[in-house]
Order: C-alpha cells, then sequence, then structure tokens
C-alpha cells in the first residue's frame, strides 16, 4: 500500500522506486504523533543514501479525549534536508481504542477483529471502513507523499 502510493506520486516524474522493508524502531502501534513521526524518520534513515528516501507511518493520537487515526512521512534528499508531512484524521471508535490500549494490539489487528476482514491494511484500512470505502488507506499515503515531494521541488526551485 505504502510502496503503492510513492510509486503513484513519483513515477509520472521519472523517478525510479524501489521498496525495502525497514523498522521503524518505534512501537508496533505509535501511539502520539510524536511517536508516528519518529518512526517515518527512522525508517527513512534506515534506507540507502543515494536518492529520495521516504519513510511512511500510521499512528493513533488523541485529541480532545478522543482517539485518532494518524498519518506521517518523511522524506529525506541526498543531503539529509527532511521534509514532514502529516495526514488525514479521523476518530476511531471506543472499541478500537479499547483493543489499543487495554488489549495492547496494534490497529491492523483491531481492525480485523472489529470487521473481521483479513489483512485489512493492505485493503482498505482503517480509514476505508470508517468512511465508507470514500477514503481508502492508499488515498493517505498518496496525499502525504505528495505533500512530501511537493515541498522537495518547492525547496529545489521547481515553483510552478
Amino acid at each position: 500500500m505504502k510502496v503503492s502510493a510513492v510509486k503513484q506520486v513519483l513515477e509520472p516524474f521519472g523517478i525510479e522506486v524501489l521498496s525495502m522493508d525497514v523498522p521503524s524502531l518505534v512501537g508496533n502501534q505509535p501511539k502520539s504523533d510524536e511517536e508516528t513521526i519518529q518512526g517515518a524518520i527512522n525508517r527513512a534513515k534506515c534506507l540507502p543514501i543515494d536518492g529520495l528516501r521516504i519513510g511512511l507511518e500510521a499512528g493513533v493520537e488523541f485529541h480532545l479525549g478522543k482517539l485518532f487515526l494518524t498519518n506521517w512521512g518523511v522524506m529525506m534528499d541526498e543531503n539529509n534536508k527532511t521534509y514532514i508531512a502529516g495526514g488525514t484524521r479521523i476518530q476511531l471508535p471506543k472499541t478500537i481504542e479499547t483493543m489499543i490500549f487495554k488489549e495492547h494490539i496494534e490497529l491492523a489487528a483491531a481492525m480485523e477483529r472489529f470487521t473481521k476482514i483479513e489483512d485489512i491494511r493492505s485493503k482498505q484500512g482503517a480509514i476505508g471502513v470508517f468512511t465508507n470505502d470514500l477514503i481508502k488507506r492508499i488515498d493517505i499515503f498518496t496525499h502525504i507523499v505528495k505533500l512530501l515531494y511537493g515541498q522537495y521541488l518547492y525547496e529545489g526551485g521547481n515553483v510552478k
């Protein structure tokens, strides 16, 4: 899903996209924006320094006493210039919150139990379920990659 999002955005610009499975070096379920951003940074840092490096991470964060789904991305260029962007937020049901914080399971596992859909993270994800498939998981990550690459183009003077 994440790799497909990066390809959708960067391949039309003639950028070859290679993927690597790298660790986030944070908890299996990031439980704050800070931890989620750090996971994205760590993923980007783990990639070879021979081009643009993108780390994408999903997490959860409390706002006004309610739990929200969050998504963050980090892009680093060859000089380690870092670009950060966040995505959509949507409130998660109390049932999901309980599974994550009381049972200590990841959002994906909680969603599989909640929906009875196997490998939901590779399909519509929580965002798809809670928006009745108007938004899919790939849509969120595509948006974040556009935000990251747009900042990179702007910084490089490639302003339209």
